[in-house]
């Protein structure tokens, strides 16, 4: 199944920065746990999300695809 583009430029830009933001605050995260400020083994969960997410995010800013718009719901960006 091909990617077809369904989101604008404006739906890219938005993306981008929100995946940007997700993996640096999963990175943040991270070095948090392993200089000892955050001791919880719970927020490793949270460090592979964002990081994971972002770079999901980035990479749908990138094909120009969504896939929640995929799905059918529409977007406001």
């Amino acid at each position: 199944m091909a990617l077809t583009c369904n989101i604008g430029a404006a739906g890219k830009a938005f993306r981008l920065k929100i995946g940007i933001a997700l993996v640096s605050g999963g990175i943040t995260l991270g070095l948090m746990m392993v200089f000892g400020v955050l001791s919880s083994p719970i927020f490793w969960l949270l460090v592979t999300g964002s990081i994971f997410g972002g770079a999901f995010s980035m990479w749908e800013a990138r094909a120009g695809w969504c896939v929640v718009r995929a799905m059918g719901i529409r977007t406001s960006i």
